[in-house]
């Protein structure tokens, strides 16, 4: 046999001998694999987790699982109530309104509204006021008249306050009361703070006083004292006599604020003098104004030249334990020096100082200055 046909057979036996000899990586992949699945397959896949409710939610289910079937409107008006959260009593609210058969009434409105505006919701409150206004429920005077209370407080809410004014005043069964004219009064008077915006305003007060007397609802004397305070602001001073005149008629007594929005009033329209006599007439009755209402008579009658008038009062407001401010004391003592009493306008203020205790020592040597100044001149 020749030497090439040995190597051709000696090749074709080493390659048979290769191939019936199985790979040692391919078992050992094999067995890695057995491996893994066995270590997959022992550990089971983890439990899908369960939400926990809130304490917001178990609440509102207990709520209505206490709410039977065919619940009432007082029902739903307790449940409300009994509520500190707010939020879950508008949930609350607004599950009921979608129950089949029951529909809110004034007195579930009336009592969610007041829950929304003590718990400071007031975008809630504002919802709800929008659909009473709209006709969700049926009027009722003390649910308009808490609408109304939250829209004078709220500066954009104002007109609105008057569209639910008007809207009772063409009702049959819930006419606006004394609560009513007492909210819209007041809340017109807060805007009474300039002279010029006080002329803007004085029309809707007016409007509102015939009205509440056309409807027969009787004021009383916080409200005559508005309506009082409304005119001499204006300098109507006449239309403010006017109904002083008639709280008589009314069943209604003046007090000091009465008496002390004449007494301004009348002052500051040039009328001192009859400013003076309502005020001698509060004080023969015992009353005391107020600080301002001094100040506004002590600084009339001084520029009028009525000083010992002027002393007077200073005397009768120092004894009520009120103090006069620096302008009083230095419209008084100023026109004494002018009248060439500058001695007494000294001695005046030394016995002042003793009996006020607000002046203080600078106050006091400010005043002195001022006095020997204009005795100078």
């Amino acid at each position: 046999m020749s030497s090439a046909l040995r190597r051709i057979i000696l090749l074709s036996s080493v390659n048979r001998a290769t191939n019936s000899t199985p790979p040692r990586l391919s078992s050992a992949a094999s067995r890695l694999s057995i491996i893994s699945f066995s270590s997959v397959s022992s550990n089971p896949p983890p439990p899908s987790r369960i939400r926990t409710r809130t304490p917001l939610e178990t609440q509102f289910e207990t709520w209505i699982q206490n709410l039977k079937p065919g619940f009432t409107h007082s029902d739903v008006a307790a449940a409300l109530r009994a509520q500190s959260d707010p939020d879950l009593a508008y949930d609350i609210f607004r599950w009921t309104s979608q129950q089949r058969g029951y529909k809110h009434n004034h007195e579930a409105y009336h009592t969610m509204i007041k829950q929304a505006i003590a718990g400071k919701r007031n975008k809630f409150a504002e919802t709800l006021i929008d659909e009473v206004v709209a006709g969700a429920c049926e009027m009722s005077v003390p649910l308009y008249n808490t609408i109304i209370r939250f829209c004078c407080g709220r500066k954009f809410l104002f007109n609105r306050a008057f569209d639910v004014y008007n809207k009772m005043l063409r009702s049959d069964d819930s006419r606006p009361d004394l609560e009513t004219y007492t909210l819209l009064l007041s809340s017109l008077l807060k805007r009474f703070n300039k002279l010029n915006v006080c002329y803007v305003y004085l029309h809707a007060v007016r409007s509102l006083t015939k009205q509440m007397k056309s409807s027969g609802v009787i004021p009383d004397t916080y409200v005559l004292n508005m309506i009082i305070k409304a005119y001499a602001k204006c300098l109507e001073v006449d239309e403010a006599i006017r109904v002083f005149r008639e709280m008589a008629l009314y069943g209604s007594e003046p007090n000091a604020y009465t008496y002390g929005y004449l007494t301004k009033g009348l002052c500051e329209k040039g009328r001192v003098g009859q400013g003076l006599g309502f005020y001698k007439e509060m004080r023969g009755k015992g009353m005391v104004p107020s600080g301002s209402c001094h100040m506004v008579l002590i600084c009339s009658l001084a520029m009028e030249r009525r000083l010992e008038e002027a002393v007077e009062v200073v005397f009768d407001m120092l004894a009520n334990s009120l103090s006069p401010d620096m302008l009083t004391y230095n419209t008084v003592l100023g026109e004494l020096c002018r009248g060439g009493r500058g001695d007494e306008a000294l001695e005046l203020l030394e016995e002042w100082k003793k009996k006020d205790p607000v002046m203080g020592e600078r106050n006091y040597r400010t005043l002195v200055d001022e006095v020997y100044f204009l005795n100078k001149g």
